[in-house]
């Protein structure tokens, strides 16, 4: 029987990746008993409905009950959660978070932490465009990444339990800087997120006769740029407004590459187009190959 690592882990907020988490962690016997706060009770019925967790409510006091908090509320929630359960949480607590922002999930929860308690900041680089509890699943975070974040001088004990946890529920583990983190995700993540929200937008300001046209007849590629706009509205607005530096210097960097293509394309410049078109299919075949497609 596996040894569990924590006595009790409290989610803040039970949404997809707390929900998969809560559910992972109960199917390797990792914990011994789930509980979640969260502000909005029809989730907390969920999570109780669906027997991932063994309580649930919105009294931030119950972690005081938890040596595991995880954290997985919309970035932009993080500062009032970190005033709410700071008073609350007991030495030796460990704090992480499922954040895909690093700085400023850093910048906001640190200050309300007391004395004694562990941050890890992680965030698992797993997800679908669906939302709330129920959407949730054990098998997420299976062969995917997990990235910790944690400050210079934090426990290494706290770390190591937090890494092992990931690995526990199948996700493989990387230490990096908050700061590095934000500007791979700003490419990663970030950027495809808000070329589908634009795309889609402008799909949607067309003439209402060719907007249904484009509905009906949707190729394989405005289908996925659909499917990644169907995410929470609110989540990717706090992330472009946490991560903003990061994203507009992608953003200049891509409008620039975006330009170039366009130029080839009005001067019929088909070598130029060609040899993009190789070297971004050979990223897409190194992505399959690493298994992360």
């Amino acid at each position: 029987m596996t040894t569990p690592l924590f006595d009790t882990v409290c989610f803040i907020g039970i949404g997809l990746i707390n929900g998969s988490l809560a559910r992972a962690m109960r199917k390797t016997g990792l914990v011994r008993r789930l509980v979640a706060v969260d502000i909005a009770a029809e989730s907390c019925a969920a999570a109780l409905e669906l027997g991932i967790v063994d309580a649930a409510g919105s009294d931030w006091a119950t972690v005081a009950e938890a040596d595991l908090v995880v954290i997985g509320t919309p970035v932009g929630a993080v500062l009032e959660i970190g005033r709410a359960i700071g008073p609350h949480l007991k030495p030796g607590t460990v704090v992480t978070d499922v954040g895909s922002v690093k700085m400023a999930v850093i910048r906001d929860l640190t200050p309300s932490l007391p004395e004694g308690v562990a941050f890890v900041p992680g965030h698992p680089i797993a997800g679908t465009e669906h939302s709330g509890p129920r959407a949730g699943f054990a098998e997420l975070f299976e062969g995917r990444w997990c990235i910790l974040t944690p400050q210079t001088g934090t426990d290494p004990q706290a770390v190591d339990k937090v890494a092992e946890a990931w690995r526990r529920v199948g996700s493989m583990v990387e230490v990096m800087d908050p700061h590095h983190h934000d500007q791979v995700l700003a490419v990663t993540s970030h950027l495809p997120h808000l070329i589908a929200y634009t795309i889609v937008g402008t799909a949607d300001d067309l003439e209402g006769h060719l907007k249904q046209e484009v509905i009906k007849f949707s190729a394989s590629g405005f289908r996925d740029f659909t499917r990644i706009a169907a995410s929470d509205p609110i989540m990717w607005r706090d992330i472009f407004l946490n991560n903003r530096e990061a994203v507009l210097e992608v953003i200049q960097r891509f409008t620039e590459d975006l330009t170039a293509l366009q130029r080839a394309i009005r001067w019929g410049e088909g070598e130029a187009l060609e040899k993009k078109f190789s070297e971004t299919r050979a990223i897409r075949r190194a992505i399959i190959d690493a298994r992360q497609a």
